[in-house]
């Protein structure tokens, strides 16, 4: 399957790009995603945790994802 991942705040500095096109297995969830973005980009481990939104909206458990999926990596946001 494929789908696209969009990244934003640090997680577009630890990538080096806003968006990536990903080949998956046919059955994936989100968590296996974070673990693949965290073996990928060993810099994500740093981050605490991300949150996912999928084609929009955020997602709270695991989620299987589908073909044409466009998922968005999320990190934490902080301010004052």
């Amino acid at each position: 399957m494929k789908i696209k991942i969009l990244f934003f705040g640090i997680a577009k500095d630890i990538t080096g790009v806003n968006a990536l096109d990903m080949e998956l297995k046919d059955t994936f969830n989100s968590n296996e995603l974070k673990d693949l973005l965290k073996e990928k980009y060993s810099k994500f481990n740093a981050i605490n945790d991300f949150s996912l939104a999928v084609n929009e909206a955020y997602i709270d458990e695991v989620y299987s994802l589908k073909n044409n999926d466009t998922v968005a990596i999320i990190p934490p946001v902080s301010g004052g």
